[in-house]
């Protein structure tokens, strides 16, 4: 007989990895209070994220249908400015897509929308936050700048790489878009990303000693293209680059997650998926607790970061060796980075592993 225990979840944040979250949650029948220190967040229109084969799978079982919404890629290829555009490395596989691009805006409106009809599920607004812990079993913290993060998260390793992230979308004729580029170039890594067979999303982060003032950004973009007729760049956004890890995961009952938790480089587009990865673990972790009758409390949290601490962490470092390779090279100006990779790449197996690992992580 199994013992019914009410059970209450407050997030505190209201970005993608909030919403996910809470989803997931309410999906398994816990009351869910999301909130928010803003009544109404904006999401740029030009902002993607891409998705894993794996984690779009488990999207689509556990979280909410997102496959009427998102964008299929059947290969990846990545090519290096240093070898005059050769390609180092070509990922597909005849039997699936690889990857999948989504907007940012799209999948937010359909997670909210279904969230808001839940019984499970409220949204809140509120500056504070007294006495958070004694209204809910457990508090789940994805915003930076609240006094939350201010008190228990301070602690983090972080990694400024000195660069900006510029993002936009680009109109083009219709062709069949299903091969998503990164290019290395002299400047930074620089990927086209397709979301539909007219529109690419365009990820190029520039190093901040590599672009003068007078260079147009939008000839840039020209310059690396070489295959889409383009009709129009819509606005340009710029992020400031940074990678970073907290050195403690959780303080009580308190758990930080999303971004607060990790942020990396986004030259291999795996930002969402960590999250989608950690949202998996919480998840089996709560389930077992509920199905053995425990209540939802800070052993969760320990258990949370002893399953994913040294996994985020070696993942994480992974994404910054390879951004610093071919940073190096840029500086170096050698071919020997890229030629090493390009010939590992050769290897099936090899193939094989880095897709497996960008599909389902460590």
């Amino acid at each position: 007989v199994k013992i019914k225990i009410n059970m209450r979840v407050c997030i505190l944040g209201v970005g993608l990895s909030s919403l996910t979250l809470a989803k997931a949650l309410v999906n398994l029948n816990i009351h869910v209070d999301l909130i928010s220190q803003k009544k109404n967040i904006k999401i740029n229109e030009n902002r993607t994220i891409g998705i894993s084969e794996n984690n779009i799978e488990y999207f689509n079982n556990n979280i909410i249908n997102i496959e009427k919404i998102i964008w299929k890629l059947k290969k990846i290829e990545i090519l290096s400015e240093n070898l005059n555009d050769e390609k180092l490395l070509i990922f597909e596989d005849n039997k699936k897509y690889l990857f999948s691009i989504i907007k940012n805006s799209k999948l937010y409106e359909l997670l909210e929308k279904n969230l808001l009809k839940n019984k499970f599920f409220k949204k809140i607004n509120k500056k504070n936050f007294v006495n958070l812990n004694k209204d809910y079993n457990l508090i789940i913290n994805t915003d930076f700048n609240n006094i939350v993060s201010k008190k228990y998260f301070s602690k983090k390793i972080i990694k400024k790489y000195n660069s900006l992230a510029y993002v936009t979308v680009l109109e083009h004729d219709k062709i069949t878009n299903t091969v998503a580029t990164q290019i290395f170039t002299k400047k930074g890594p620089l990927a086209f990303l397709p979301i539909s067979n007219s529109e690419t999303s365009i990820v190029f982060s520039i190093n901040s000693s590599n672009i003068k003032r007078e260079e147009n950004l939008k000839d840039l973009i020209n310059n690396y293209n070489f295959k889409y007729k383009i009709k129009k760049i819509r606005n340009i956004e710029t992020l400031e680059l940074k990678s970073l890890s907290l050195r403690s995961y959780y303080d009580s009952n308190i758990l930080a997650f999303g971004d607060l938790l990790h942020r990396i480089h986004p030259l291999a587009g795996q930002g969402f998926n960590m999250t989608l990865r950690d949202i998996k673990i919480i998840s089996r972790i709560i389930k077992k607790k509920i199905d053995l009758g425990l209540p939802i409390d800070s052993s969760i949290n320990q258990e949370f970061e002893n399953k994913t601490k040294h996994k985020n962490f070696i993942f994480s470092n992974s994404i910054d060796f390879i951004y610093e390779l071919f940073n190096l090279e840029r500086k170096s100006k050698n071919k020997i980075i890229s030629k090493s990779i390009q010939k590992i790449g050769n290897y099936s197996s090899i193939n094989k592993l880095f897709r497996e690992i960008a599909n389902k992580g460590i």
